[in-house]
């Protein structure tokens, strides 16, 4: 050790042992050291003394300041063949660091400063002081040590007391918090209660409307057949001749009549929707020949001169495997609109295959008086018509636009309005197109807990893939590809019992799923993409062409 000796003092009896257990407790105090560490330091080399005593090796204690810390050596004779002893280890815990010697027959004990203290004292003042102490007996050290003892049994009691009280405020705050959960809890119970009866009261509410729409349409449907055949009787050959006024009339009749069977038949096919029971029938459509049949039927009834009505499908192909009556229900929907909403100019439909995602895509535009923008989404609501005063020649009830948008999604579609005020509309329907029914994608696994989201991605993967799994959530999804290994996994990371992020590193360790892509789809906000997918889409901005344009950048090019 450097720096200078302090004191030193030579340690052969008990007598000894209290005498330097007091001259130690003195430099501590002399150096700067707190009244609780003064007592560690004296009780370390207590301890210490009385093993080497109780030995019978005498032993020399040497006192140091070097920096901020005491440092203390006890040095004993070499041959005395010492080993660390319990002693020395109750004094490793008192004092910061220590360090036995055998060989060298020392112990080097260092004892730091408070954090920023120095000593008040130089090195020849503290021999000063220690010098002038008087000596002390046995007893009265050791009635020293008792009032040391004493005070820290007090100390620790006052600290029993201060924790017993700050665990009674613990508790106190504790039952606070549990009571606040508790009624929390009794809230969102009643919440959820009033939710389910507020559920249950809407699917009751949709019941009855799909009941009254079907009841309404099929008993509507015999009288309205009955008026057009008695119609088609009166105007058709063999009947008496009729006046050119009659004949009008009649013919007005008829178009009535066969204008609202067409109204009555959407409105079933929209019950049917609702109540899942809508299913296409796909055929092979030739698509031009569809496309001349409605320039035909609708071009007469424009009843201007000013549209023109324009098809245009020679960009796609020339046909398609779909529901024909289905695909002639929206286009007839979508142009009607256009001629009824259009002064002058063109109502133009047009077809073309997007290959990026192996989609027909359809496109009615018209010049007409367009829609505003905050009513885009709103068209497609039942019976929702845009407010304020509209120059055509009729109105519409507002059934076509969520009549046309419910079957483009039961044939696996979307159907979109753009449109700009004063301007024009453009709607664009996107359909799957195959032409032999082969699918793109063999088996596509859907793993999310929402049930409507899994049927509507169901939906845009009509004709894309050959098979779709669904699981509600990752365990589920992993028995199922444990089973049966699929081509592609769409997971949600929000799930119960096990969540996305759980599903893909268990698949990692799998040997079969480990290629398997995986495309996260999900309501995160997060935009990192985990290690493990390919892409992140949100659901919010979920379509069938993202779709099936992520899928084919995570499956590599798709052959036509």
């Amino acid at each position: 050790m450097t720096g200078d000796e302090l004191v030193r003092i030579h340690v052969q009896d008990d007598q000894d042992v209290f005498a330097m257990r007091k001259l130690g407790r003195e430099v501590a105090e002399s150096v700067g050291l707190e009244a609780q560490d003064q007592i560690r330091v004296a009780t370390a080399l207590s301890e210490i003394g009385r093993e080497f005593v109780e030995a019978g090796t005498d032993i020399s204690v040497s006192f140091r300041l070097e920096g901020d810390a005491l440092c203390i050596a006890v040095d004993f004779s070499a041959k005395a063949g010492f080993r660390s002893s319990d002693g020395v280890a109750l004094a490793g815990r008192l004092v910061d660091r220590i360090k036995v010697d055998p060989a060298e027959g020392r112990i080097s004990m260092v004892k730091r400063l408070p954090q920023g203290r120095k000593p008040t004292l130089s090195a020849e003042e503290i021999r000063a002081r220690i010098a002038g102490s008087a000596p002390t007996t046995a007893l009265d050290e050791l009635r020293r040590q008792n009032r040391e003892l004493a005070e820290t049994l007090e100390e620790v009691l006052q600290l029993n007391t201060e924790l017993q009280e700050t665990n009674q405020g613990v508790l106190a705050l504790y039952n606070q918090l549990s009571e606040e959960l508790e009624e929390t809890n009794r809230g969102v119970v009643a919440l959820y209660a009033e939710l389910d009866e507020k559920s249950a009261q809407l699917r009751a509410a949709s019941d009855a409307k799909n009941r009254f729409w079907a009841t309404v349409s099929h008993e509507l449907r015999t009288p309205l057949n009955s008026i057009i055949g008695l119609v088609r009787l009166l105007v058709g050959p063999g009947g008496d001749p009729l006046v050119a006024e009659q004949l009008h009339q009649l013919n007005l009749i008829g178009s009535s009549a066969e204008t609202l069977l067409s109204l009555v038949s959407e409105l079933l096919d929209m019950a049917k929707a609702e109540a899942g029971k809508l299913d296409p029938q796909p055929s092979l459509v030739d698509l031009v020949a569809l496309a001349e049949r409605l320039r035909l039927t609708l071009h007469p009834t424009t009843g201007n001169d000013d549209v023109t009505l324009t098809v245009e499908v020679s960009q796609a192909p020339r046909e398609m495997l779909v529901d024909e009556m289905m695909l002639t229900r929206i286009l007839r929907n979508l142009l009607s609109n256009g001629l009824k909403f259009t002064e002058r100019g063109e109502v133009r439909l047009e077809a073309n295959l997007d290959a990026a995602t192996h989609d027909l895509v359809f496109t009615v535009t018209d010049t007409g008086i367009g829609v505003p923008e905050e009513h885009l989404e709103r068209v497609f609501e039942e019976f929702f018509q845009v407010p304020g005063p509209i120059q055509v020649r009729s109105k519409g009830t507002g059934l076509g636009l969520p009549y046309a948008r419910r079957l483009a999604e039961a044939l696996g579609g979307a159907l979109h309005l753009t449109s700009v005020a004063g301007s024009g509309t453009t709607a664009t329907l996107r359909l799957p197109y195959r032409y032999d029914g082969t699918p793109a994608v063999g088996r596509v696994l859907v793993v999310d807990d929402d049930e409507e989201f899994r049927a509507g991605v169901r939906r845009m993967l009509t004709g894309f893939a050959a098979h779709v799994d669904e699981a509600s959530d990752g365990l589920m999804a992993l028995e199922m590809m444990t089973a049966t290994p699929p081509d592609l996994a769409l997971v949600d990371l929000l799930m119960p019992r096990l969540d996305g992020t759980a599903l893909m590193l268990r698949m990692s360790d799998d040997e079969r799923l480990r290629d398997v892509p995986v495309i996260i789809v999900t309501v995160a906000t997060s935009r990192q993409v985990p290690e493990r997918a390919h892409m992140m889409i949100s659901k919010q901005e979920l379509r069938r062409d993202t779709l099936l344009e992520a899928i084919g950048s995570a499956l590599g090019p798709v052959d036509e």
